[in-house]
């Protein structure tokens, strides 16, 4: 038997990227996801369609996590469909450059919109709904060790993954009497979207490979992986955990 199977799984974020990875993930051990995106997308049908030919069951549900009535919906929706929700992964995010002298208010308001209010939202909509069923859940936030070391140029993306970071420690306190557990997993370079361009120039490349002492850039599957355990009964006394899923970034 799949280690997930009959459980449901909201994974914000998931039409691609680091989202996706975890998305497929849970579905190869038989949970039933909602695919998550901003706005109707191909690559959004595409991550559906991806885990149905896995043998699992999912759906695209659109939705902007910073916005309070889309996160709400995207709960309902879920129930709706599903009958129930078991674990939300809060994985959306963004990310724009610009020291703090440079950035504009509108870069920064709209990273911590995303990044830490759309966390919180998603995480209220949620928890409310696992309560409910009375049957606990698992809350897996998705961070950075951009929240626990400083990056140059980046002020406006470290701020609310550092938000994010603590945030999941004092949610955990809040939800353990529910048994709901609520855990962060904080990722160094993964190879996506958003870091492709930074991982195309050669310097920059070898500045991240000199810093990660595994020798290689993550993929998504790394976080698929250590969002599976979070997400497993087996992982049922962790809570208020951030786990560091960097090859060694860290540790240095």
């Amino acid at each position: 038997m799949k280690r997930l199977e009959g459980k449901v799984a909201i994974v914000t974020g998931s039409d691609r990227g680091i989202g996706k990875g975890i998305a497929i993930a849970l579905a190869k051990e038989g949970c039933k996801v909602v695919v998550n995106s901003h706005k109707k997308s191909k690559e959004g049908e595409d991550a559906v369609n991806e885990i149905k030919k896995l043998g699992s069951d999912a759906v695209l549900v659109v939705a902007d996590v910073s916005k309070e009535n889309d996160t709400r919906n995207m709960i309902k929706k879920t129930v709706d469909k599903f009958g129930k929700l078991d674990i939300i992964v809060n994985n959306a995010g963004i990310l724009v450059s610009g020291t703090i002298t440079d950035l504009t208010e509108k870069d920064w308001d709209r990273q911590l919109d995303v990044n830490l209010k759309g966390v919180f939202l998603c995480t209220k909509y949620a928890v409310q709904q696992m309560v409910k069923q009375g049957k606990g859940g698992r809350v897996i936030n998705i961070s950075s060790i951009a929240g626990l070391v400083g990056f140059p140029g980046i002020s406006a993306y470290c701020a609310p993954k550092g938000g994010v970071t603590e945030l999941t420690r004092e949610v955990a306190l809040d939800c353990a009497k529910y048994g709901i557990t609520v855990n962060a997993i904080d990722p160094g370079v993964i190879m996506t979207d958003m870091t492709k361009d930074m991982l195309s120039d050669p310097a920059t490349k070898k500045s991240f490979m000199e810093n990660t002492p595994i020798g290689r850039v993550g993929q998504p599957e790394d976080i698929g992986n250590a969002a599976v355990f979070l997400a497993l009964d087996e992982s049922s006394f962790v809570t208020g955990h951030n786990l560091v899923v960097d090859g060694g970034w860290t540790a240095r």
